[in-house]
């Protein structure tokens, strides 16, 4: 969702060195990319990695740093690397850490959900850029990651004439987004025997059990990329494979927007507004109940805003999807 703020910094500083810093598991999203000439590990989590990396930025004497997150850590490394303008949201206590940037706004005090990719452009508003008209998300698949991801989907036994639907029961937030295993597997049998495809499923780390549940719930075959351990880079060529993706409110979602493949959004406790742009080709399924949007991490009662949402409307959905964007 940031990388329309990206695309704008590239296009309004096109003779700058422009270096991202990024978690090692988040750089394989961008690194096929033309918004970076370089990019930086974030290991901030310990004293040795919080000290290195403010020693590291300070090495590079930036000129400007445009920060992304809430957090004032994030804000204060980038102070105590002695970075001459810094940018960034005037919220939790760090104002006085930045050389300027935005206020959220507010509404009786409290902030209003905005979608995010316009949330990020905000801060380049705010210093009076030239604004891209396209701010979609987009994403790019270098030759070599295309080729990888082409004899992962040919070992699957995928060949081009199949239809392609992608599961990804996992969400790295927490198991209150998550929709119940037994649900995709009953999801997984009825797009199988309605729709004549090839179900593949995405699992992230430490979402294993999930997709094996799943497995094993299912009737149906279902391609397991869980044991192939596919990270967000090689995830690229295989969600732009699919003709449907089927997701929680997770990031594999915008993978699907940036390449143009319909997707269906099961989602509870977050939000919607924070998502709510380049719904073209998205169809989301929500119940807003009494303690929704709560933006718990694990949830507190019996979970209704997943479990009321049925594998049979998740299918009628993609259906629905599937008709109105038959041309993929």
């Amino acid at each position: 969702m940031a990388t329309p703020t990206f695309e704008c910094l590239k296009q309004n500083f096109p003779q700058a060195r422009r270096i991202g810093l990024i978690r090692r598991y988040a750089q394989g999203v961008v690194e096929d990319a033309p918004w970076f000439d370089d990019l930086i590990e974030i290991n901030d989590k310990t004293g040795t990695g919080f000290s290195n990396l403010v020693h590291r930025i300070r090495r590079l004497n930036p000129d400007l740093a445009i920060v992304l997150p809430n957090s004032f850590r994030t804000a204060l490394i980038a102070r105590l690397a002695g970075v001459r303008r810094i940018y960034g949201y005037r919220r939790n206590g760090r104002t006085l850490l930045l050389s300027g940037g935005p206020r959220p706004c507010r509404q009786n005090r409290r902030i209003t959900p905005v979608p995010m990719a316009e949330y990020y452009l905000e801060i380049c508003r705010w210093l009076g850029l030239d604004i891209p008209p396209e701010r979609a998300p987009r994403l790019y698949i270098s030759d070599s990651l295309q080729q990888k991801g082409d004899r992962l989907l040919e070992r699957y036994g995928i060949s081009g004439g199949d239809r392609v639907i992608g599961l990804n029961p996992g969400a790295k937030f927490g198991s209150s987004k998550c929709w119940p295993p037994q649900f995709f597997a009953k999801l997984a049998d009825l797009l199988s025997e309605r729709l004549n495809c090839k179900l593949l499923l995405f699992t992230g780390p430490g979402e294993e059990s999930i997709g094996n549940r799943i497995v094993q719930l299912s009737q149906t075959g279902i391609i397991n990329t869980g044991p192939d351990q596919v990270d967000l880079a090689l995830l690229k060529p295989l969600v732009k494979r699919c003709q449907l993706l089927i997701t929680n409110d997770t990031g594999p979602r915008h993978f699907a927007v940036a390449f143009g493949v319909p997707v269906a959004v099961i989602m509870g406790p977050t939000d919607p507004r924070y998502t709510h742009a380049n719904l073209e080709k998205t169809i989301v399924l929500r119940h807003d109940l009494d303690c929704s949007p709560c933006h718990l991490k694990e949830c507190s009662r019996d979970h209704d805003c997943m479990t009321e949402i049925s594998p049979e409307a998740v299918l009628s959905a993609s259906e629905r999807l599937l008709q109105e964007h038959a041309c993929r």
